[in-house]
């Protein structure tokens, strides 16, 4: 039997590119929602703040990739805490009500971006968020680690890196970060395949970067995940055919802070 999904956000950068992927996976069955719907992609209109609507389409769902994000960095108390943390605890609620086996969560390096770049970290280190933004990405992931503790539902986290619009790293400070559209859309399924038994996890979601700020090599064991693409030899040919990279390497890994 095919495995149902439901994707939020399947209309912004890193959700589509999961939304089209997995619908050609004859594993999966798709539904992709967005705060506005895409009759064209066959995307639903879903905003998180709507419980009704969550309940219906959590129906049926095994695993739900929440994708979905405000962007809106200065306005912590008046959008990001009500739309997205709000709206990620309606999502769980939701989730386990209707007896949703696992979310995987688009979380960030942000959550722990004032580490200095020298330093090696576990996912499981203290948070030291770098902005409101990642902050607000700390709260969500312990709002994983509550259910999951609960025994209610799996929580995975995806601390993403640089996954920029044309899949290619464009600067020094990516080639430590970034991931390829194809490596994100493995460890994604990774994470939906990955053992029942696996209640909750932290990761983060890069490729096979030679200069990598993380140790990923423990999930190929953990969840199976092996990444084919390394940002150092993309950048080296950029750099051998002209084009410009970005010197921007900074002291904190999740970029140059105040």
């Amino acid at each position: 039997m095919k495995r149902k999904l439901l994707i939020t956000g399947a209309a912004g950068r890193i959700g589509n590119v999961l939304y089209r992927g997995l619908k050609e996976d004859a594993r999966y069955d798709v539904v992709g929602a967005d705060i506005q719907a895409d009759e064209e992609q066959g995307i639903v209109q879903m905003d998180v703040a709507d419980e009704a609507r969550l309940a219906e389409l959590t129906q049926g769902i095994d695993t739900v990739l929440h994708f979905a994000w405000i962007k809106d960095e200065e306005d912590f108390l008046g959008k990001v805490l009500p739309g997205n943390v709000g709206g990620a605890y309606k999502l769980f609620e939701s989730a386990v009500q209707s007896g949703v086996r696992r979310i995987v969560f688009a979380s960030s390096n942000h959550a722990t971006g004032y580490y200095k770049t020298d330093e090696k970290l576990d996912p499981m280190d203290p948070y030291r968020p770098d902005s409101f933004y990642g902050l607000s990405k700390c709260y969500i992931e312990l709002l994983g680690r509550l259910y999951s503790d609960q025994g209610t539902i799996s929580s995975i986290n995806i601390r993403i890196g640089n996954f920029p619009e044309d899949d290619r790293p464009h600067s020094e400070r990516a080639g430590h970060i970034w991931i390829s559209e194809r490596d994100m859309l493995q460890l994604v399924v990774c994470c939906i395949e990955a053992d029942s038994g696996l209640q909750y996890l932290n990761l983060y979601g890069t490729s096979a970067n030679s200069d990598n700020y993380y140790n990923i090599g423990y999930l190929e064991e953990l969840i199976g995940y092996k990444p084919q693409d390394d940002a150092a030899g993309l950048l080296e040919e950029a750099k051998a055919a002209g084009w410009k990279v970005r010197q921007d390497e900074t002291m904190y890994q999740g970029g140059q802070q105040p």
